[in-house]
């Protein structure tokens, strides 16, 4: 019988998703990586398009031992496949089976050259095939059908971003059992919902609710045009940015799993000073097997 399981990366059934996007100050550094691995995350998501040498990815690597980085994701509009190979390569030789490459074709509103984003990825995906990167090292950004068949079948799985686990339903619907599904999902450790939403709006709005791709995809999850007209209805951050204690937030994270998730990525908001205390809460409320005893000071 064939191992269905045998195509999906190891990266246990959570992990972290961080975002090069502000100073660096805000990124995740390799200590607190080294933290997240002791807290028993699989996985730290590296997010905004890092560079071609993904010199961060080598500084968590090289600081951890066991946990994985993938990036979440390589744009293929603004990095060409062949340094990206290259780099690929130098990482699985460096730390071998520990980094999984993520690439999307990003947002029509960031890219001037943008052209139809599935024959776009196509043909990145057969340049990868080219350079030698392993359909089973490798995830691509998908939120529709079409685009979440071609990651079933051209590569490792799917990373999905902002969505609800009713989406992941689809998802692994539409991309079979043997595909790899890891959906980010947005959290803020509070239980005062007025606190919880504001923050959570601060960035879907901020970032999300301009971009077509996003705001489709939330309509076809049954979000009104009320909901997603900016600044988003209580209803659509609620679903999309989990808040309360962290049992609440562990049960919502766990419905992706329990609607075929193999792992989720979870993105933390409130600012950098929320991220350890929060995922060291959510470690014990979603039993994370925990490694030695040892702090980092965050």
């Amino acid at each position: 019988m064939t191992d269905l399981s045998a195509r999906k990366p190891g990266l246990g059934r959570f992990g972290v998703w961080t975002a090069l996007a502000g100073p660096p100050t805000e990124w995740i550094t390799p200590q607190q990586a080294v933290e997240i691995e002791r807290l028993g995350y699989g996985a730290l998501w590296v997010g905004a398009s890092p560079s071609a040498d993904l010199s961060y990815v080598d500084s968590i690597l090289a600081q951890t031992d066991k946990l994985a980085v993938a990036t979440g994701i390589v744009n293929i509009w603004s990095l060409a496949a062949k340094p990206i190979a290259d780099t690929y390569h130098r990482l699985e030789k460096a730390y071998p089976g520990r980094f999984l490459l993520g690439i999307g074709a990003g947002h029509p509103e960031h890219t001037q050259t943008y052209r139809k984003p599935y024959d776009a990825l196509v043909e990145y995906l057969g340049a990868l095939d080219h350079y030698g990167v392993p359909t089973n090292r490798r995830v691509v950004a998908a939120l529709g059908d079409g685009v979440l068949k071609l990651a079933a079948r051209s590569s490792a799985g799917a990373h999905p971003y902002l969505v609800t686990p009713e989406h992941t339903v689809h998802a692994r619907t539409v991309m079979g059992n043997s595909a790899f599904l890891a959906p980010e999902h947005k959290v803020v450790l509070s239980t005062d919902a007025n606190e919880a939403r504001a923050i959570g709006r601060d960035t879907v709005q901020k970032f999300y609710l301009g971009l077509s791709n996003y705001v489709n995809n939330l309509k076809r999850l049954g979000f009104t045009e009320t909901d997603v007209i900016e600044p988003g209805s209580d209803r659509l951050i609620d679903a999309v940015v989990a808040h309360g204690t962290a049992d609440q937030i562990a049960h919502r994270l766990n419905e992706h799993i329990g609607a075929g998730a193999d792992h989720v990525a979870i993105q933390v908001l409130g600012g950098a000073d929320r991220v350890m205390p929060t995922l060291t809460e959510l470690a014990g409320a979603l039993g994370l097997p925990q490694l030695h005893d040892h702090s980092i000071s965050t």
